[in-house]
């Protein structure tokens, strides 16, 4: 029998395609009906900004605000300090303590974007787990918290065990971090009354530890809900893209790039992406994903004007767009491509436009570009580039230049005075 939520919440994320499984559905559901429970997600600071990958779940705090919950966004001030080992098959490189708060302080601008952190009934919480982390004392915590983890069952998680299992160093730093993930969820609840804790399906096991120990030493109920963890129709993880990660700081991607990742949604995705990064009505959503043909791409364009607005502002969506149709319907160059400047030094007697092409962004590497020219995947102003040895030099950049990677990546090059 299909379960219908009493809450708005659960209602909401379960008709939106956000619920991949849930520690105990129904009392959850009668829990957070009236509002203002505090629930959480955790964000580990091992980089400058978030990505697309971590998008969903924002979305699924900003939900929660919207129907009246409390969000708490944890940063992994100390848990950072440690890594995650979750299925990866080595072990992260450690942060000194001014690098993991400065990329807190990086992540907090886009927190902004989709929460409100002001003074509301239900304003959203930023809290770093090194409040209570970096003052334990070890003997006590063994004895305290130690004692209720058996290592039996800590092995047995795919996390750990898909790690042992192709004989992988696991350090016991790593080994640590699900008693202190576990722990952060006890210490939430008992200082703030945070009901529940929120994340992706690879996070289950260490959710579930969490509960476990707030159960046996607070003797208190708490639940744990996860997300799908999201592939493309064509199989690619969420959020790769062939230049890279796609990052949420404006200052490591350009809005114009994050607006074009959008408007290149494949069209078995865009419904669904509708229904989990905008906040379109769910009918609207399915009248779009109907459209076929060249209707669709319009559809495209709203997905990517709805996300873009979101995290960067309308004003930059519709610059975004324009820049677009200028490139790709006119032919033209746009104002908002991502742009290389040079300067005179740096050209030189002449610079090569295999050099170009790697500064640019729009391959990683000099044998990359030279491949993408070997194969006619590269053009300048818009005409087949064929030659790999071609030097350009400050007459040939007196006015901005347009280079292409395929299709769909563009950037221009421009000499600075």
């Amino acid at each position: 029998m299909t379960y219908h939520p009493k809450s708005d919440f659960l209602a909401t994320i379960i008709e939106r395609g956000f619920l991949a499984d849930c520690t105990d559905l129904q009392s959850l559901d009668e829990t957070i009906k009236g509002g203002g429970m505090p629930a959480y997600i955790g964000y580990d600071a091992t980089a400058k900004s978030l990505h697309v990958g971590h998008l969903l779940n924002i979305m699924l705090l900003r939900w929660y605000q919207k129907t009246g919950g409390k969000p708490i966004t944890l940063m992994g001030g100390g848990t950072t300090k440690v890594g995650d080992p979750s299925f990866r098959a080595d072990e992260r490189p450690l942060l000194t303590p001014q690098a993991i708060d400065d990329n807190i302080a990086a992540m907090q601008t886009v927190f902004d974007r989709y929460l409100d952190y002001g003074a509301s009934d239900n304003a959203a919480m930023m809290l770093n787990n090194a409040e209570w982390l970096d003052e334990l004392n070890y003997l006590d915590f063994l004895r305290d918290i130690g004692r209720h983890f058996s290592v039996n069952r800590m092995l047995s998680f795919e996390s750990v065990k898909s790690r042992l299992d192709r004989e992988q160093s696991l350090s016991f730093l790593e080994f640590n971090y699900m008693i202190l993930q576990a722990y952060d969820f006890l210490e939430l609840n008992r200082r703030y009354g945070c009901i529940l804790q929120m994340g992706g399906s690879d996070q289950w096991g260490n959710i579930v530890n969490g509960i476990d120990l707030t159960r046996r030493v607070l003797d208190h109920e708490i639940f744990g809900l996860t997300t799908p963890l999201l592939t493309t129709s064509d199989g690619r993880k969420m959020g790769k893209s062939q230049g890279g990660a796609i990052w949420l700081s404006g200052d490591m991607l350009s809005p114009y790039e994050f607006w074009q990742f959008w408007r290149n949604t494949t069209d078995a995705d865009v419904g669904r992406f509708l229904k989990l990064y905008t906040e379109l009505p769910v009918d609207e959503c399915d009248r779009l994903d109907a459209l076929e043909g060249s209707e669709i791409n319009e559809a495209k364009i709203l997905l990517a004007n709805l996300v873009t607005t979101l995290l960067h502002g309308e004003d930059a969506a519709e610059a975004a767009e324009a820049t677009a149709r200028e490139v790709f319907e006119k032919g033209g160059v746009g104002d908002d491509l991502p742009t290389l400047e040079l300067n005179a030094d740096e050209v030189g007697d002449g610079i090569s436009v295999v050099q170009l092409i790697v500064r640019s962004g729009l391959a990683k590497s000099g044998k990359e570009a030279k491949r993408l020219i070997a194969e006619n995947g590269a053009r300048l102003d818009d005409q087949p580039l064929t030659d790999a040895g071609l030097m350009l030099d400050a007459s040939s950049l007196s006015s901005p230049i347009k280079l292409s990677a395929g299709k769909k990546r563009h950037a221009l090059v421009t000499l600075t005075s």
